[in-house]
């Protein structure tokens, strides 16, 4: 295998790509119910550039622990990929999240880029502390605000979505731990799940999942039956997570999480929202 495809490989998997996909879907779909129009387009560049940041400072920033607990699966330490490299992509891609954000407008890149530092103090240490949820929380909750806040007058969104966003984002951070007990204990990761343990771990990450559903459908204006259905399947698949981490299934419950967040978009695309809040639109054109 040459060097360059060896790299490329090595920073796929460095990218924890599927979640990354999965935001960056989740970012366009809300831009274009927004009505970004074009700049739906600016979105999802944005979003993807500061997820691949992301993702590239976690394991940049691991190395020597992933090493440490002799973690294979992990690309640099199977010598896909250098960390020299994985920090270079970190940065550049961190760097290109600027100008991208701003075609959103300042307000709008703000947020944004206040989102991806958030979750860059999550990968240099604040994963290891009582902290560790809030930046999950900021993130997700964010993503909502950055999308509103690129349109004509920069709308809020209602803070149901913006609580329920936030709420997927502590559950999945919740849930994403219960299979790594042995290797953060390796890595002396002592965050929030890691203090409260795996079970109660679980329980708090399908509690705020299935809040999150709760909360977006409460607030739909879709057909009942139809957000009874959508809320219905989107417990089902928090059902799910639970049984995949009983049966030890680390890699398909995270899976089932992202799937659990994307049943939670589709009850809000159901409702017919349009993601802005439309009482400070009326103060907005009120007094125009």
């Amino acid at each position: 295998m040459s060097t360059f495809v060896s790299t490329v490989r090595g920073a796929r998997q460095a990218s924890h790509f599927p979640p990354i996909i999965t935001v960056t879907l989740v970012a366009v779909v809300l831009a274009a119910v927004a009505g970004r129009g074009l700049g739906t387009l600016w979105v999802g560049l944005a979003v993807l550039a500061g997820q691949l940041s992301v993702g590239w400072s976690n394991d940049w920033l691991d190395a020597d622990r992933d090493r440490a607990g002799a973690r294979s699966e992990k690309p640099v330490v199977s010598g896909l990929i250098s960390e020299t490299a994985l920090r270079n992509s970190a940065f550049a891609a961190l760097i290109l999240c600027v100008p991208l954000s701003l075609l959103s407008g300042w307000r709008a890149a703000l947020v944004h880029l206040v989102a991806v530092l958030g979750a860059w103090l999550y990968n240099a240490g604040v994963k290891s502390t009582w902290w560790s949820p809030l930046p999950y929380a900021l993130a997700f909750s964010l993503l909502p605000v950055f999308v509103t806040l690129g349109l004509v007058h920069h709308p809020l969104p209602p803070w149901g979505i913006v609580l329920g966003a936030g709420a997927i984002g502590v559950g999945a951070h919740f849930i994403n731990t219960v299979g790594d007990k042995d290797v953060d204990e390796t890595n002396g990761i002592r965050g929030f799940p890691q203090h409260v343990g795996p079970q109660w771990s679980l329980v708090l990450g399908v509690v705020f999942l299935g809040g999150a559903a709760l909360a977006i459908g409460i607030g739909s204006n879709a057909h009942p039956v139809l957000v009874g259905v959508l809320v219905t399947l989107a417990l089902g698949v928090d059902a799910l997570v639970v049984f995949l981490c009983l049966r030890e299934q680390a890699e398909w419950a995270w899976r089932a999480t992202l799937l659990s967040g994307l049943f939670c978009l589709a009850i809000f695309i159901a409702g017919g929202h349009h993601l802005v809040n439309v009482h400070h639109l009326v103060i907005v054109h009120g007094g125009a």
